[in-house]
């Protein structure tokens, strides 16, 4: 935690929670008719290091609903994996979390 100095000799100060409050970003996982389950699940466990049946329900969920939620996570973060994911062919996005 950071220590800010004080008008008051001796006194400290703590910041602001909401000032310090780094904005997440959600990645976003696209359906595509093109990547088989296989490949999408594979990718995703590369990519995220999640469990397989972690993998397989977010690749359900995107086949489904069009779209799913991976993860929320800074934003350097968030396009990294992004782009990780742009590269084994998949189709995903970020957008801001609220």
């Amino acid at each position: 935690m950071a220590v800010y100095a004080s008008t008051k000799p001796g006194a400290i100060t703590v910041p602001d929670r909401k000032a310090m409050h780094v904005p997440r970003y959600k990645v976003l996982l696209h359906n595509d008719d093109h990547n088989s389950m296989e490949h999408v699940v594979g990718s995703l466990i590369r990519v995220f290091r999640f469990e397989q049946k972690i993998c397989q329900k977010i690749m359900l969920e995107a086949h489904d609903r069009g779209v799913a939620l991976c993860t929320i996570e800074p934003l350097e973060q968030a396009e990294h994996h992004r782009d990780q994911l742009l590269s084994f062919s998949l189709i995903a996005t970020i957008e801001a979390a609220e």
